[in-house]
């Protein structure tokens, strides 16, 4: 039987008592399901015609084209040229504010671009980095990202922790990282995770973005296999989307003092270890802030986060860009698996967008916060 596995993300993590999500070809349904039964595994059908799901997803497709600013939905989710176009607005209209770059291409040729967001106050300032969409179908991620970047712009007149954090640090802001296979779910396969490069010994396209990391790659969580969800590439920072994001924070490492990157689904705030069950040494104010951030987040909608370290609280994983953060001298490195908990799954409807990134910023507040209060 050939599934695509959505939670976990590889067999490899399937142990007794683990609970699985997958999607199902329509007619296989038919033979799964009294397998299942057989076995003696309880099931349950979370989404039963995933076609009509993703359709009802991309609700109401006439407002999106709308070019001004003023009438971006923040509401809805945007195609990659849409995202790129707004950043590029945001960039003309917004000078004081938002500086906009590229660290690179993609494979298949598309800018990689980062708004740098801040007041120039003074020559030296700590950053923050945030990257969202690193897996293509996690699309509340770049929604994220987009609602982070019109917080920041909307309330820092008015919010004074806002200005504060504008005024004493700079945020690095990358709204879609997986360019290629952002599109490629827009346009082919709305389950896409991988990037798009091409294998020259098998048909498969594409490798795990959080996979390609040059931190224990390819080690335990990852799989060599060109055609699996989890293939590590053909060796470290393989991917050039990789290889450029890793390049601008190994230039910035003395400045960038968090890395945050945005994933979906679990509903978990998760930071390192990634590929070992150890304890690192900043452990207790990383911790703290964990802990903070998944209170300040639940205070909105009570919606609960789990969090600790990522590999006993999801599973391991080698080669993951939080680790590799770690690794390379950002004491605060964090991934959120964002909403929900598998009741949707990758397709998040758009009515919950507000709710998610509200309670996400949040937390992302409450973190940028405990970074200032000087604790490492």
């Amino acid at each position: 039987l050939q599934v695509d596995m959505w939670q976990p993300s590889s067999p490899f993590y399937i142990i007794k008592g683990t609970v699985t999500d997958v999607r199902v070809p329509q007619n296989m349904s038919r033979s799964l399901l009294p397998f299942l039964q057989q076995a003696n595994i309880p099931y349950t059908i979370l989404i039963s015609d995933i076609q009509k799901a993703i359709e009802n997803q991309n609700g109401l497709r006439s407002h999106r084209n709308r070019r001004s600013l003023s009438e971006y939905n923040y509401e809805v989710y945007h195609s990659l040229e849409e995202i790129q176009d707004w950043m590029y607005q945001l960039n003309k209209t917004h000078p004081d504010l938002v500086h906009m770059f590229s660290v690179g291409k993609s494979y298949e040729g598309r800018p990689l671009f980062v708004l740098k967001l801040g007041k120039t106050s003074r020559p030296y300032k700590k950053a923050v980095w945030i990257d969202c969409g690193i897996h293509a179908r996690e699309w509340i991620g770049p929604a994220f990202c987009q609602w982070f970047v019109k917080e920041a712009l909307q309330t820092y007149q008015t919010d004074p922790v806002m200005r504060k954090m504008l005024t004493q640090l700079y945020f690095y802001v990358m709204p879609v990282f997986n360019v290629d296979g952002y599109h490629f779910s827009w346009t082919n396969d709305r389950f896409w995770r991988k990037t798009r490069s091409k294998n020259t010994r098998f048909p498969c396209h594409g490798v795990d973005a959080n996979r390609n990391w040059k931190v224990k790659w390819c080690d335990e969580g990852a799989s060599l296999h060109p055609c699996d969800d989890t293939y590590c590439g053909p060796f470290p920072e393989s991917e050039p989307e990789v290889k450029a994001v890793a390049h601008f924070l190994r230039k910035h490492r003395k400045q960038i003092k968090a890395y945050l990157s945005f994933h979906a689904y679990a509903q978990m705030l998760l930071y390192p270890y990634s590929y070992k069950y150890a304890t690192i040494p900043n452990f207790s104010c990383v911790e703290l802030a964990a802990y903070n951030a998944v209170n300040a987040l639940q205070s909105a909608y009570g919606i609960r986060y789990r969090y600790g370290p990522a590999s006993s609280t999801l599973y391991v994983s080698s080669g993951s860009s939080m680790d590799w953060a770690y690794k390379n001298g950002i004491p605060y490195a964090f991934a959120f698996e964002l909403r929900d908990t598998g009741h949707f799954g990758f397709l998040l409807p758009e009515t919950l967008i507000k709710p998610t990134c509200t309670e996400t910023m949040l937390a992302v507040k409450n973190i940028t916060l405990h970074l200032l209060k000087k604790c490492h």
